[in-house]
């Protein structure tokens, strides 16, 4: 009997110790969209760090990363992260900003804390926490450089992302930085911040327009397809692109100096992080969080390019 409590009581306090754990712990969801670009890979890269990292110092939270290659998809994730992993709070990056309004709405109702990324929904108030670039800034800094260095006349082309309200802030910002100015939009279309859409945009651009003076790409994925449009026409001579995000490869591009890709805006994928640690905050600490953290979109050029290369970095 002595040797039975011997292994019993202990065994039944290591039970109980756990069971109480249990009750204290909280989980976090985090719904991004897959790796399907590099933007996306990059930002998947910095969730899971962030995972690691913030499970390892707080072993009573527990994050859950759910990926999607669509907003239905997306919203299917959303429900069983409630009715499977009873979330405390969410994290999401919204594939598209309205199809995912109502279900993050849902979630609200269940009072779950929500911390929004990147791109915002269509019905303001419904998240705690709003971290995201500053898309307003970037679609400024692009429009000003390719002002000053067209000398506030010629013809460009912007190619867009998708139908967000991301996207918009940084088309009405770049659309509002250039009036009054001799710059002329040939025409805007979405290429849903892919390099393959990028490609053939630019394409259809190249086909119907014979003078092009400089690209907004918005994106550095679009920037890769539009490279390659743009080279295979054998037209780098006439024009130059400016994307966005930070990607390595256009930064290292911009640092050896090629005329094509002459700067880049910054939009860094590690604002996942940013938002994951500020909605373990909420858990893990009094600090109070809500409200919006907007980062910074300085311009890349070949003076500052190193600063932004990060040879190791998935994106």
């Amino acid at each position: 009997m002595k040797i039975l409590s011997k292994i019993l009581i202990p065994l039944l306090t290591l039970m109980f110790s756990a069971f109480t754990s249990l009750l204290s712990a909280q989980t976090i969801g985090v719904s991004i969209p897959a790796a399907t670009h590099g933007w996306a890979g990059g930002l998947n890269f910095h969730a899971q760090e962030t995972k690691k990292r913030l499970e390892t110092a707080n072993p009573g939270l527990k994050i859950i990363i759910v990926t999607a290659n669509s907003a239905s998809e997306q919203a299917n994730d959303l429900e069983d992260l409630v009715a499977i992993y009873s979330i405390d709070a969410l994290v999401i990056l919204p594939f598209e900003s309205a199809p995912l309004t109502g279900p993050v709405r849902n979630l609200k109702r269940r009072d779950i804390f929500v911390t929004v990324v990147d791109r915002g929904l269509s019905e303001p108030g419904l998240q705690d926490v709003y971290v995201a670039g500053n898309n307003s800034e970037m679609g400024r800094v692009s429009a000003e450089y390719i002002k000053e260095a067209l000398n506030g006349t010629g013809d460009i082309v912007v190619l867009r992302g998708m139908p967000t309200v991301i996207d918009e802030q940084r088309f009405d910002g770049f659309m509002a930085a250039i009036e009054g100015s001799n710059i002329n939009v040939l025409d805007h279309q979405y290429a849903n911040w892919n390099r393959d859409d990028g490609f053939t945009v630019m394409q259809d651009f190249l086909a119907r327009f014979p003078k092009i003076d400089a690209v907004w790409a918005q994106d550095d994925d679009i920037a890769i397809g539009v490279i390659q449009a743009v080279r295979q026409a054998r037209r780098q001579d006439e024009l130059f692109i400016v994307g966005g995000g930070g990607m390595k490869d256009i930064v290292k591009r911009v640092m050896d100096g090629d005329r094509l890709t002459p700067v880049d805006v910054l939009y860094p994928p590690s604002m996942i992080s940013t938002a994951m640690e500020l909605t373990a905050l909420k858990f893990i600490s009094d600090t109070p969080i809500e409200g919006e953290y907007i980062l910074g979109s300085p311009l890349i050029t070949k003076d500052n390019a190193e600063d932004y290369y990060f040879p190791d970095s998935p994106f």
